[in-house]
């Protein structure tokens, strides 16, 4: 059950990558429930996963969220 909340987390971001805007607040709302170590797992997830999607990547770009949070440091 630990690492439910983060693989329902994974499920959904892929399930709504087709759209940036959600997948945009999905992540959002995601990272700030997500415990510490669940971040950084979910940080190198996204750095694959923006690898395979660049239009998701050129898009996130532009949230001061994930700005702050640092979500692109060394993708």
């Amino acid at each position: 059950m630990a690492r439910a909340f983060y693989n329902y987390t994974i499920t959904i971001l892929n399930k709504v990558s087709f759209d940036p805007e959600l997948f945009q607040k999905e992540l959002e709302k995601s990272y700030k429930a997500l415990l510490p170590h669940e971040k950084r797992e979910l940080k190198i997830w996204l750095q694959k996963f923006l690898m395979k999607n660049p239009q998701l990547k050129e898009y996130l770009k532009n949230s001061p969220v994930i700005k702050k949070q640092e979500i692109f440091k060394a993708s």
